[in-house]
């Protein structure tokens, strides 16, 4: 897991190891706010999973951008497979510590934008920051809501969403939203954890099938148009609209 911790007990590694699947969409925090059920969503879908707060951006840009998790996420071969363009309009959905928007920034160049929507204030100040002390000029961060990217209409060439798309809730309605922020042509790209067994990540029961995220995103009128195959333990799904 992180360098900093490695020393520690084995336990506490493969504790903080589960962070990484705890990606910063959803700020409620469970243990003072009781799941209210599944009445509320569409057929097909499952309350978002784990809740934490995420309002220590230090601490957790500690464990997102831990150097370590590249070996296994490849941010820089997701950034090529993406296909981006200089002066592109990117949105990192999820955006947490900034862990992509650095490669995406590179991607679509000093005429590009690149949209790093997040819930939580207190990350949102920490991207900011990043943004100022990496020459990330390009980098626009987005106080989203957790109904609503609040993404400009019509703004945008991909939308990145990682390890983000299991903890939305009411997901068909938050995709079909998501719609009006894309350019014609614009695409949707889903990195989320394969439903099996994985040295990182959630547990199984926290974790999406790709093949229902594949019916989620058709049913809220997408089309998909790519898969590449390359990530050891999640599916990486490319969306467009028909």
């Amino acid at each position: 897991m992180s360098a900093r911790l490695r020393f520690a007990a084995s336990t506490l590694a493969a504790t903080l190891l589960l962070t990484l699947a705890l990606p910063p969409c959803t700020r409620a925090q469970k243990a003072t706010e009781p799941h209210t059920g599944k009445a509320s969503h569409p057929a097909g879908q499952h309350d978002a999973t784990t809740h934490r707060s995420f309002a220590d951006a230090e601490g957790w840009a500690r464990v997102f951008d831990d150097p370590s998790r590249d070996e296994w996420q490849r941010p820089k071969d997701v950034v090529s497979a993406l296909g981006l363009r200089p002066g592109m309009a990117v949105a990192d959905l999820g955006a947490g510590t900034g862990y992509f928007s650095r490669y995406l920034c590179d991607a679509v160049g000093g005429t590009g934008s690149v949209f790093a929507a997040e819930t939580e204030p207190n990350l949102l100040i920490h991207l900011r920051k990043r943004a100022e002390q990496e020459h990330l000029d390009v980098l626009t961060p987005v106080l989203a809501s957790f109904d609503n990217p609040r993404l400009p209409r019509a703004s945008v060439d991909v939308v990145l969403v990682v390890d983000t798309f299991h903890h939305i809730d009411d997901r068909l309605t938050y995709f079909r939203r998501l719609q009006r922020t894309l350019k014609p042509g614009g695409r949707v790209a889903v990195i989320d954890w394969q439903k099996r067994e994985l040295p990182v990540g959630p547990p199984s029961e926290h974790k999406l099938a790709r093949e229902q995220v594949l019916e989620e995103m058709t049913a809220a009128g997408y089309q998909l148009a790519g898969e590449p195959q390359f990530l050891p333990y999640q599916y990486f799904l490319i969306f467009r609209v028909p």
